[in-house]
C-alpha cells in the first residue's frame, strides 16, 4: 500500500489498493469492497486504518474477552485431566488453519475466513455442547426460547462485549458465525448469496425462538461455507486422537471403510479431506466432496457419535455436568428475582453493563452470564455455592 501525506489521497490510494486486491480473488470470493457493517458509527471519513476491512474484524475477535475465555473451555472431553486434550482455543485455531488452506486453494478472501473461524465458538457455554444443551433446557422450561452457541456467539460480539457496547463486526463475519453449524454434514455446501441484512436479523431472531432453526440456515458467502466444513474437518480426526489418548477407543476400532479412504490418524484425515474438497470445488460457486470421501466421512461421523460422544463413560459424567449447569442457571435466576440479594455475581454483571442492558429479560441475562463462564470458573462457583466448606482447625 502507498502512503501519501494528504488524508484525501491516502483514502483514495487505499480504495485503489482494495480494488486491485479484489481483482485477484476468485469471482466467487467475497470482495473487501463488499464488506457491510450492521451498526452505524460516526467515525470521521478522514480516519485511516492500514488494515483491510475484514482484518479489522479479526482483531475485534482476537481482543474480545470471549476469545480470552477459549483457553479454559474444552472441546468434547470436558472432565479428563490431560493437557493434550483439545481445548476450545486450539480448536478454533485449527479451524482457522484448515479453512485458510481451503480458501487459498480456491482463491477466496482469507481475512474473512479467519475472522469467521476465530469467532465461530465465542458463545459456547462451559462444558461445550453439554452446557449448551443444559442452558437450552432451562430456557425452554421457562418458555423463553432456545439456546444455541451460534446465535450466542453473535450476541456476545454485538451486545455483550465492552460492557454491552459490543463490536461493529461486519455482516459477512456475523453471518458466517451464525451459520457455521458443524454438527450437520453435507456433500455440497451452497451459499445463500442473496441474503440481506434484514434476512440475517430474521435468522438470528429465529435461532432464539424456533427450535433447531440454526440447522436450517446457510452462510451468505463461500468463505462462510468453507468455515462450516472446516469445523467438521478439524474435529473428526482430533476427537478420535483425544479418545485414544484417554483410552476410550483403540486404533483397531476405526471402521475399515474409513481407514481405507481417509486414513487412520488426524494428519491423514485432514490432508485427504482438504485435498478432496479443493479439487472438487475448484472454479465452482459452491463446495463439494467426492462421493467416495463423503461416504467415508458419513461413516466416520456415525462412529464418533456412537463410540465417543455417546460412550457410557462420557454419558455418565455428562449427566453430572448437565445438573451442574442447570443448578447454576436456576440459582442465578433466583438471584436476579430476589430484591434482597444485590451482591451476587450476576447482579454485579448487570451493573457493569450499559443502561439499555437493564431492559434485557432475566432469562437472557442468566444465559449471557452463565454462557460466558469458563469450565473451571463454573465449577468453582458451583463448589462455593452448593458444597459445604471446612471451618475451624484440625486438632
Amino acid at each position: 500500500m502507498i502512503f501519501l501525506k494528504k488524508e484525501d489521497k491516502i483514502i483514495h490510494t487505499s480504495l485503489v489498493e482494495t480494488r486491485l486486491m479484489d481483482e485477484r480473488l476468485s469471482p466467487y470470493a467475497t470482495k473487501n469492497s463488499e464488506c457491510i457493517k450492521v451498526k452505524h458509527t460516526h467515525k470521521p471519513l478522514i480516519e485511516f486504518d492500514i488494515r483491510w476491512p475484514f482484518e479489522k474484524d479479526i482483531d475485534r475477535v482476537l481482543y474480545s474477552k470471549s476469545y480470552s475465555r477459549y483457553v479454559d473451555k474444552t472441546q468434547a472431553l470436558s472432565f479428563f485431566s490431560n493437557v493434550h486434550i483439545t481445548k476450545r482455543s486450539l480448536h478454533v485455531q485449527w479451524v482457522s488453519r484448515i479453512a485458510r488452506q481451503i480458501g487459498r486453494g480456491l482463491n477466496l478472501n482469507l481475512d474473512l475466513i479467519e475472522a469467521i473461524a476465530l469467532g465461530h465458538d465465542l458463545g459456547h457455554a462451559p462444558y461445550g455442547h453439554v452446557g449448551e444443551k443444559a442452558i437450552d433446557d432451562c430456557l425452554k422450561e421457562r418458555q423463553f426460547g432456545y439456546f444455541n452457541h451460534n446465535a450466542n456467539s453473535v450476541r456476545h460480539l454485538l451486545f455483550i462485549e465492552r460492557k454491552g457496547i459490543g463490536y461493529n463486526v461486519s455482516l459477512q463475519v456475523l453471518d458466517g458465525i451464525l451459520c457455521h453449524n458443524g454438527e450437520i454434514l453435507s456433500r455440497i455446501y451452497k451459499p445463500d448469496k442473496n441474503k440481506t441484512i434484514a434476512q440475517f436479523w430474521e435468522e438470528y431472531e429465529k435461532c432464539w425462538h424456533v427450535e433447531d432453526y440454526s440447522k436450517k440456515i446457510a452462510p451468505m458467502t463461500l468463505e462462510g461455507c468453507v468455515v462450516r466444513i472446516s469445523d467438521v474437518i478439524s474435529y473428526v480426526g482430533k476427537d478420535i486422537e483425544d479418545a485414544m489418548t484417554v483410552g476410550i477407543i483403540k486404533e483397531d476400532d476405526l471402521p475399515e471403510e474409513v481407514v481405507n479412504v481417509l486414513g487412520k490418524d488426524n494428519k491423514s484425515m485432514i490432508n485427504r479431506l482438504i485435498g478432496d474438497i479443493v479439487i472438487h470445488s475448484y472454479r465452482k460457486p459452491y463446495l463439494e466432496f467426492s462421493e467416495e470421501v463423503y461416504q467415508a466421512l458419513e461413516v466416520l461421523f456415525g462412529f464418533i457419535s456412537t463410540h465417543i460422544h455417546h460412550h457410557p463413560t462420557l454419558v455418565k459424567e455428562n449427566e453430572k455436568l448437565t445438573r451442574l449447569v442447570k443448578q447454576l442457571y436456576n440459582a442465578f435466576y433466583d438471584d436476579l428475582t430476589d430484591d434482597g440479594n444485590d451482591d451476587s455475581g450476576i447482579d454485579n454483571h448487570v451493573r457493569k453493563m450499559i443502561e439499555t442492558y437493564q431492559e434485557t429479560p432475566n432469562e437472557l441475562i442468566v444465559s449471557d452470564y452463565l454462557s460466558g463462564m469458563t469450565d473451571s470458573y463454573a465449577l468453582q462457583v458451583y463448589c462455593d455455592r452448593f458444597l459445604p466448606k471446612q471451618h475451624g482447625e484440625m486438632i
